[in-house]
């Protein structure tokens, strides 16, 4: 009996689920702490969110989106931005805590995902790698993909297996999911699609009838719609539906799309590591490493071809978007990644160092330090000269958080530089860009930011109004290289 007894106490103890899971947790929250803090407090890590704080900030203030400050993404990523300032002040560290903690969400869920394909440490480097692409692919502070690719991951959680006891009401979860996620950026609406249609086509296959189909869709578009369904009401019922039409939907028409259309050969380099790491993954699925679970393998696959057409919607598609094709393609990926295939830890320990490797010159902390340090002196320059007017600063071209730092009202609802300089935003408005310049210039602001470069098109009319001014009745009072740009301030002469 003593001899069994020690027998029993030599034998290896197995390690509980949740002990695991925590340390797939934990490399995941380690990773994104390393991507992403060296951004904390920089202020311009991207143009498109100094709009989205600032209309946050507005909205904290009372101000209506579309009506008093204007854009054409909807409402639900400005409540964003608006909850974070509530909760954690104006500065940039409200909204990217949050956006760190959406970030930490994603790469768990691609994790999760990964798990019918994988062991845990490959779903862990799946984990991983989201994190630190993300990053690559311009989310590394508080852009929208931040925010909506880890609502599209909630989803693709919820739908992936139509065998579960409670697919139906999983189902129907994820639709009001991707309904909160098209208030966040409207082009996710083909992932949405997508996973509607795997979940009506395994009911399909179970033998649902083509009445209960009918109401299945019915249903999931429903609660796809109802988000969006209830602003529109509130807007309605306020008085400025208008207003919610054209910024939300008409605009989006308006625009004049970009003269290298939507496929040029900057997007192809910026598509490459993704193309290897999903053309890769297919390969190795059909020579090397079957999918453990088939069905699931397509499922990622359609996911996948979905989320191209979310990153290729727009007119004029910009490198950013293809933050939504990482979750797809990390997991499209991970028969070439698993460790416990052919090439054993290879693939996967390869793939994870490259990325760290694309991540470490974007985040340098001695870098970005000394650029916020120059932003601050250039900002305080601006609220210096500006301190005794009552009128606005007005950035024609150059950062909006200008206008929180230099604590400035604000010139007109076309707070976004771009909107008012950019000639393929000429028509999309719904009033007209020199116009709306020259009401800017008529109240004398006191400076006046511009840059030598510009970023899109010129409105040349709108551009020539302001030079004619500045040349007229300002003098330069301070200049900052912002990538490479220079941007300048000009004041007022007395």
């Amino acid at each position: 009996m003593a001899s069994v007894a020690g027998d029993i106490d030599m034998a290896p103890r197995a390690r509980p689920v949740w002990l695991g899971d925590a340390l797939v947790l934990l490399a995941i929250v380690a990773t994104a702490v390393v991507a992403r803090l060296p951004w904390f407090g920089f202020p311009i890590a991207g143009y498109d969110e100094q709009l989205y704080s600032l209309m946050g900030q507005s909205v904290t203030r009372g101000a209506v989106p579309f009506v008093d400050v204007w854009d054409r993404k909807p409402i639900g990523l400005f409540a964003l931005f608006a909850a974070a300032h509530a909760i954690g002040g104006p500065e940039p560290e409200a909204y990217q805590t949050l956006a760190l903690l959406f970030t930490v969400a994603g790469g768990w869920l691609t994790a999760v995902l990964a798990r019918p394909l994988v062991d845990r440490v490959t779903a862990a480097g799946a984990g991983m790698l989201y994190v630190l692409l993300m990053s690559v692919y311009g989310s590394a502070s508080g852009q929208s993909e931040a925010f909506h690719v880890p609502l599209m991951l909630a989803m693709a959680v919820l739908v992936r297996d139509p065998a579960h006891p409670n697919a139906i009401r999983r189902a129907l979860i994820a639709m009001l999911l991707g309904g909160l996620a098209l208030q966040v950026k409207y082009t996710v609406a083909p992932q949405c699609a997508m996973f509607g249609l795997w979940a009506l086509w395994w009911r399909y296959r179970q033998g649902a009838s083509m009445a209960r189909l009918t109401a299945l869709a019915a249903g999931f578009l429903v609660l796809g719609l109802l988000p969006t369904g209830m602003v529109a009401l509130y807007y309605a019922v306020t008085g400025h539906w208008n207003a919610f039409l054209f910024a939300n939907f008409l605009s989006f028409f308006d625009r004049a799309p970009s003269g290298a259309g939507r496929l040029h050969t900057d997007l192809l380099l910026g598509l490459v590591p993704l193309a290897v790491l999903a053309g890769g993954g297919l390969y190795a699925a059909v020579r090397m490493t079957p999918p453990r679970d088939r069905s699931h393998y397509v499922f990622i696959a359609l996911w996948f071809i979905a989320c191209l057409a979310t990153a290729f919607l727009p007119g004029t598609v910009y490198r950013y978007y293809f933050a939504a094709l990482v979750p797809a393609s990390v997991l499209l990926a991970l028969p070439l990644l698993d460790r416990t295939g052919p090439a054993r830890w290879g693939p996967l320990a390869l793939v994870v160092a490259g990325a760290f490797a694309l991540v470490a010159p974007l985040s340098l902390p001695g870098e970005l330090r000394e650029r916020a340090a120059d932003y601050d002196r250039f900002a305080a320059a601006v609220a210096q000269s500006s301190a005794d007017s009552d009128a606005c600063i007005f950035v024609f071209d150059g950062p909006s958080s200008l206008y929180r730092l230099a604590d400035s009202c604000l010139p007109s609802r076309f707070v976004y530089p771009d909107h008012l300089n950019n000639a393929l935003e000429r028509d999309a408005l719904g009033v007209s860009q020199k116009g709306e310049v020259a009401g800017v210039l008529a109240s004398r602001p006191p400076v006046i930011v511009t840059a030598d470069t510009p970023l899109t098109p010129q409105n040349e009319q709108a551009k020539a109004l302001v030079l004619e001014h500045i040349d007229r009745d300002y003098r330069e009072l301070a200049d900052i290289e912002i990538g490479d740009r220079t941007i300048r301030a000009w004041e007022r002469r007395r």
